[in-house]
């Protein structure tokens, strides 16, 4: 475990959709420990489910692969990363485009990038033709302030 954080997971899968549920909800459960709210939660959920369909559909295409997820926490943050040894991306600045797609026959398609910028803090990609592609998210997780105030409402109290 990298020193500068305070908690990490690793998962790796095969690249079938049905696992893309299961990395959904590990990172969500990994993520929990930060108390985020649900929406927070949604978000990361949604993220996460964008960057590994991305891996299985356009990554491995119709072979199968290993799909990699490294989350970390450090204070209020969580880094999560995604991977594979897949095909890799031609032009990343392109594939970040709103509705730009390589599969326009898919439902949803051109959307994947665009979604897991409106519900991260950061994404950043790095793609290699032939050797595969790592997208890197971070989400700022506040603290809850009803809770603060709960617990010094207790306290006032006792």
């Amino acid at each position: 475990m990298n020193k500068n954080f305070e908690n990490e997971m690793k998962l790796e899968f095969v690249s079938k959709s049905s696992n893309e549920s299961f990395a959904r909800i590990t990172v969500a459960a990994f993520a929990a420990q930060l108390d985020p709210t649900v929406e927070e939660l949604a978000d990361i959920k949604t993220a996460v489910s964008e960057a590994v369909t991305n891996c299985i559909i356009h990554g491995y295409e119709s072979k199968i692969g290993i799909v990699k997820v490294i989350a970390k926490l450090k204070g209020q943050k969580i880094f999560i990363e995604i991977s594979d040894k897949g095909k890799g991306i031609e032009d990343v600045k392109m594939a970040k485009e709103p509705l730009y797609t390589t599969k326009p026959n898919l439902e949803r398609s051109g959307m994947g990038f665009t979604i897991m910028e409106s519900f991260m803090d950061t994404v950043e990609v790095e793609s290699i033709i032939g050797l595969g592609t790592k997208v890197t998210m971070t989400k700022n997780i506040k603290i809850n302030e009803k809770e603060e105030n709960e617990e010094d409402f207790t306290m006032l109290t006792k």
